[in-house]
């Protein structure tokens, strides 16, 4: 009892903080009714410590307090982002910076936050005009030869979450010593530190000058057009779960030559509510109902569902028996990869320098098709970025052909250097 009355009193003392004109009016009058209320549930949950910029950036639930995502943590992280950078190019003439955004509740805001914070360091903001997929900011990033990038998004958590991604100039997610640089710089920022006041003359809204040469680039992967041809009404019946991939599949698609595309009416709809499933998350069947309601309906062949930011892709398709089965992550890596290799092999596209990627805990069998097929196969540790650090070490040396792992991530080339459900 003594410890809980003692922990009250330490949150009452960081929450009165936040009562100060530094913070907005919603704000102040949010944190003044926790610190009033008799039940100190939220008090405690949203002021117990500070919501830590980790090696992955910001992820946390959305609301007023030192322990939650809002403008001022989001704030402070960029603010230490752009000291980090400034430090880093500090002979660079202009440092650039792509700001991203997915569906979720207040990501707008936040990414808004985040470009005039960067402009108001002297930074150039790049911000997309509406919401994209993770990959297309990568792709931004290396495109425009900017030296970072910002991606506000919790991928597949639920709906009370949103995050904040950070990416350094090759367009992955940052490694050392990078990572560690810009914890400490975010760790030294203060509120009071944050400089709001964004300069409209350093930020530049892009959008379909983007979306071109990243679809021209995602067509590119296609190995062999004659297949398509033969197969362009491929009954295909895909899912954005209510986010980003509604911008860009669907056209990807198109742009290969499937025609027979059917996109989840309910779905398509961008809402960060995501009303129609308690978890935008692609792996389980829950988020599937509709998709596969409609996959029954019109005789699919194939069901595709992207998560809310577009960077992981979930799949079902009729068993020899005419039922719908999932096909889990281990399972779609395996096919995406021995798909690469063999059809490389049959047009003669293959190379001895290729070499494909998978993280430790994606399935071995990897590792015999790539054996048998004479092809390179290197394990990383788990986490996209290390694929990322894969495809670095070996450029203009050898080509990575294709990668992935378990939980529902694949990249099929090197112009994007994250997860891409996209391609």
């Amino acid at each position: 009892m003594e410890n809980n009355q003692t922990l009250i009193a330490e949150c009452e003392s960081k929450a009165k903080q936040w009562l100060s004109p530094a913070f907005d009016l919603e704000t102040r009058t949010a944190v003044e009714s926790m610190i009033k209320n008799e039940d100190k549930t939220d008090l405690i949950e949203s002021f117990y410590k500070d919501l830590e910029f980790g090696t992955g950036g910001l992820r946390g639930i959305m609301g007023a307090g030192s322990n939650r995502m809002n403008i001022y943590t989001v704030g402070m992280a960029t603010q230490g982002f752009a000291n980090y950078l400034k430090r880093n190019f500090k002979n660079k003439e202009q440092i650039s910076v792509v700001v991203c955004h997915d569906c979720r509740n207040n990501s707008r805001l936040f990414a808004e936050t985040v470009a005039n914070i960067f402009s108001a360091n002297g930074i150039k903001a790049y911000l997309f005009d509406d919401l994209r997929p993770t990959p297309e900011c990568s792709f931004a990033i290396r495109y425009l030869k900017a030296q970072a990038g910002v991606n506000i998004t919790a991928s597949h958590n639920p709906r009370e979450y949103n995050g904040y991604k950070a990416y350094w100039e090759d367009g992955a997610q940052v490694l050392a010593p990078h990572d560690k640089g810009i914890i400490d710089e975010v760790n030294n920022v203060k509120v009071e530190d944050i400089k709001f006041d964004g300069n409209k003359d350093l930020i530049q809204i892009i959008g379909e000058d983007i979306d071109k040469p990243y679809l021209d680039q995602v067509k590119t992967i296609c190995i062999d057009p004659e297949v398509i041809k033969h197969q362009h009404d491929l009954k295909i019946v895909y899912t954005p779960l209510h986010g980003a991939g509604r911008v860009m599949i669907p056209r990807s698609l198109a742009l290969w030559g499937f025609d027979n595309v059917h996109c989840v009416k309910e779905q398509m709809i961008k809402d960060g509510n995501f009303p129609t499933v308690d978890r935008p998350n692609p792996e389980f069947a829950e988020a599937l109902t509709l998709g596969l309601r409609d996959a029954k309906e019109l005789d699919a062949d194939i069901l595709m569902a992207s998560d809310p930011d577009a960077d992981r892709v979930g799949m079902a398709c009729k068993d020899s028996n005419g039922e719908w089965v999932l096909i889990n992550g281990n399972q779609t890596c395996l096919l995406f990869l021995w798909y690469i290799i063999t059809n490389r092999q049959a047009v003669g596209k293959m190379k001895p320098t290729d070499f494909i990627v998978k993280t430790i805990v994606t399935t071995e069998v990897i590792h015999k098709i790539a054996e048998k097929q004479h092809v390179e196969m290197r394990d990383c540790y788990t986490g996209f970025k290390w694929i990322a650090r894969e495809i670095a070490l070996s450029e203009g040396k050898q080509q990575y052909i294709g990668g992935g792992e378990e939980s529902y991530g694949f990249l099929a080339e090197d112009f994007v250097r994250d997860k891409d459900a996209v391609s």
